[in-house]
């Protein structure tokens, strides 16, 4: 009986003393500048900023954004699954992959979803838009970006007809 009765004083009393070291033990939150490692210690990155539950990592060579869950916390320093190299890699290999549905004929939509026009002709640094009104718009490259409906300008539709004025 009174092993019993200890139990349940000496359970509960547990749990409640285990709450704090598991808050304690919950890691820093993550900021920008801190250090990404992949599990055998190689740096693969630094945070550049954090969005929501999102994070902005720059490699070497490239900015990409992941979600923040796929990475540990440990030591001040954030654990993630791939090497830097691999990172580089399957980001560029994800980017052309998008970048190649990008061609003559594909939809572009501002980012309110009206769709804005066509794309007319496309090349490494610009890209002309034939507008639904008909009327032609050339501009950089880096203006559109995939999307799954085709592609996303950074202006609504309205706007780029307007700026579009008089052109044709």
């Amino acid at each position: 009986m009174t092993i019993r009765f200890a139990s349940r004083l000496v359970l509960p009393l547990a749990i409640a003393l285990a709450v704090p070291a598991i808050a304690v033990a919950q890691a820093a939150p993550i900021t920008p500048g801190m250090q990404v490692v992949d599990p055998s210690g190689g740096v693969v990155g630094t945070v550049s900023s954090v969005r929501g539950d999102q994070l902005v990592v720059k490699t070497d060579r490239l900015e990409v954004l992941l979600p923040a869950t796929s990475f540990t916390p440990n030591q001040g320093k954030l654990l993630f699954a791939l090497t830097q190299a691999q990172l580089n890699a399957q980001t560029e290999a994800a980017q052309a992959a998008a970048n190649a549905k990008l061609v003559a004929g594909t939809s572009v939509y501002g980012p309110n979803g009206t769709l804005a026009g066509t794309i007319d002709s496309i090349d490494a640094e610009t890209v002309t838009l034939k507008l639904t009104s008909g009327k032609l718009v050339k501009m950089a490259r880096n203006s559109i970006a995939p999307s799954e409906q085709g592609a996303v300008l950074g202006v609504s539709a309205a706007e780029l007809e307007r700026l579009a004025g008089g052109a044709s």
